[in-house]
């Protein structure tokens, strides 16, 4: 509790140094700029307003302020059951915030605004806009495969980092952020800053900006410099460090062996960096470290050593600390919704991130406080930090936005232009022991794509792109992880000579769905036969498949999942623009950090 009351008053000091909204506010650097923000007519006296509004609520109150909970962002009826559940965690619970998913502009941006107008204490929104996981996407109808418009989809943090050009990061982050305020969110739960040293990551992968623990440091910095500038709160997660397992904490709890000194030069390198560029929260990671004195069971969502004392007291973070989902197995197992919303509280965090029983996670904050287990100031003083957070957003007087605006700003050919001529310099040559790429104009181009049946949309973009540039592009095959050997042999059959054989694999990381790889009989036979024909693997997610196919005499990686990326891909195959990318992580015995072919 010590180090508690330390904090209390630190955030108390610079309270009552912050008059205005212009000032900078305690714990994270300068209010965020705001594009469009309807201005207050006259000054806006922040901490008049949050002391206000802390003092008008009740202990539960507060406690709910402190709770923000997940929701889709698409479409209902007013009557559906799912929205009415949403709106009496709104109206009668009275959370802080809502993390949003899963939507299209318009809906998310109707939705929110309604949402805001029934909420007493404005919500405070939030979403998962990493690159890599873009949650605004436009919509598919499969029977159609007819495509609605959407947000911009940028390559990944990884594919960000291929291009070595640092600017990128920020510019991604800024545009990010423009597109995200346009729809009513405030708070991007993004950069990832974890360093991924290991191949074997079934959860982080292509999230991060590699292995090098300065370079990540470095691209973290700048996204969340223009997360800021763009108008949107930044997260620094996972911390200490997620990089270096190989289970997911959506299914398990991984367990990181490193020790502090380890953490000190490579995990936590990226989030000094982050903080020092005024990151406004850090999330915590659901993995146990037995070598920072704990043991290999407790997350260090629920370790004070870790949230409070390492994050606070060792790094000097001033910020909102938020746990990652409550909801995830990494922290769900061997704990109850009670036992984890009170203890996520003991070790340090501000902020619970979709507990699994709103009212239980609620009621037994408010019991550890009635019966001395927490004290009602240490809630007071997380209270106060999210609404600090509201206040710095500009939603203390502007809750709604213009759905005009979002026409104007989501999806604008500035972005997209940004998206594609990042994911143009991303894509990155690492082997061509035949000269393959480009493929000279005299070789027709026979395509084969690999995925599964959720990426409804794999290689139209590329097939496209490719047939325009390179007319009599044959795709000769479409491939997924149940293709029997009959259909394998079909495909192979309909090579014809003097074909150049591209085959596309469409591998991404799924949450909670184990690893990113390609079915042993898939593998063997994109080995067997790249082996014996002039071919060249082009990987659309998972940098890491050579390994499974290690004879193909030509490998191209893309580092993300994307229309943009599938586009420079076809424009490096056909030769209309250069390769220039180096890779930002190792795989030992095939390639190291900067290797990469320009052509």
């Amino acid at each position: 509790m010590k180090a508690t009351s330390r904090v209390t008053l630190t955030i108390g000091a610079a309270l009552a140094l912050t008059a205005c909204a212009n000032q900078p506010p305690p714990g994270g650097g300068r209010p965020v700029a705001v594009r469009g923000m309807r201005v207050p007519s006259r000054p806006f006296d922040t901490t008049a307003w949050v002391d206000k509004t802390l003092a008008s609520l009740t202990l539960r109150d507060r406690v709910a302020q402190m709770v923000v909970v997940w929701s889709l962002g698409d479409y209902t009826s007013v009557e559906d059951s799912a929205f009415k559940e949403v709106l009496r965690w709104v109206e009668q619970e009275h959370i802080g915030g809502l993390t949003i998913s899963l939507g299209t502009p318009i809906e998310v941006a109707h939705k929110l605004s309604l949402l805001q107008r029934r909420s007493v204490v404005p919500l405070l929104i939030s979403s998962d806009l990493e690159p890599a996981l873009m949650r605004l996407e436009t919509a598919v109808f499969p029977a159609y495969l007819l495509e609605t418009g959407g947000a911009t989809q940028f390559p990944t943090a990884m594919a960000i980092a291929a291009t070595g050009r640092d600017s990128d990061a920020y510019d991604v982050g800024r545009a990010i952020a423009e597109e995200g305020r346009a729809v009513g969110i405030h708070v991007n739960f993004a950069p990832v800053v974890d360093v991924n040293n290991n191949p074997n990551n079934p959860v982080i992968g292509t999230r991060s900006f590699g292995e090098d623990p300065e370079r990540v440091a470095r691209l973290s910095a700048a996204f969340v410099r223009g997360t800021r500038d763009g108008g949107l709160l930044a997260t620094a997660k996972h911390f200490p460090g997620h990089g270096d397992t190989d289970v997911d904490s959506h299914v398990g709890l991984p367990v990181v062996t490193a020790s502090l000194e380890r953490l000190r030069t490579m995990e936590l390198v990226p989030f000094r960096a982050a903080i020092a560029a005024g990151a406004d929260m850090v999330m915590s990671a659901h993995i146990a470290l037995p070598a920072l004195g704990g043991d290999s069971t407790t997350p260090a969502t629920l370790r004070a050593d870790v949230m409070t004392a390492l994050l606070r007291d060792s790094l000097g973070f001033a910020g909102t600390t938020v746990t990652d989902a409550l909801s995830m197995e990494g922290v769900g197992k061997g704990y109850t919704v009670e036992q984890g919303a009170i203890l996520a509280i003991r070790a340090g965090a501000d902020i619970l991130l979709k507990p699994n029983d709103i009212s239980r996670s609620i009621n037994a904050v408010v019991g550890a406080v009635e019966r001395g287990e927490l004290t009602s100031e240490r809630i007071a003083t997380s209270a106060r930090r999210m609404l600090w957070l509201k206040a710095r957003a500009g939603i203390a007087w502007s809750r709604e936005v213009s759905l005009d605006a979002v026409h104007t700003t989501v999806g604008s050919r500035a972005h997209r232009a940004l998206a594609q001529d990042i994911a143009s310099r991303a894509v990155t040559l690492l082997r061509d022991s035949a000269a393959t790429v480009p493929v000279p104009p005299g070789n027709p181009i026979s395509l084969v794509v690999y995925s599964p049946e959720t990426e409804v949309k794999a290689g139209r973009a590329l097939t496209r792109e490719l047939s325009a540039l390179r007319p009599g592009t044959r795709v000769i095959g479409r491939i997924g992880p149940g293709s029997s050997a009959t259909v394998l042999d079909s495909v192979a059959r309909a090579l014809r000579d003097g074909d150049v054989l591209a085959i596309a694999a469409f591998v991404r990381r799924v949450e909670g769905e184990g690893r990113a790889t390609v079915p042993p009989h898939i593998a063997a036979w994109v080995d067997s036969i790249a082996s014996v024909r002039r071919s060249v693997v082009i990987s659309l997610g998972n940098p890491y498949v050579l390994r499974q196919f290690p004879r193909v005499p030509a490998y191209m990686n893309t580092f993300g999942i994307g229309d943009a990326l599938e586009i420079a891909v076809a424009r490096a195959l056909a030769g209309t623009h250069a390769v220039t990318g180096r890779t930002p992580v190792s795989m030992p015995g095939y390639f190291v950090i900067g290797d990469g072919i320009s052509r």
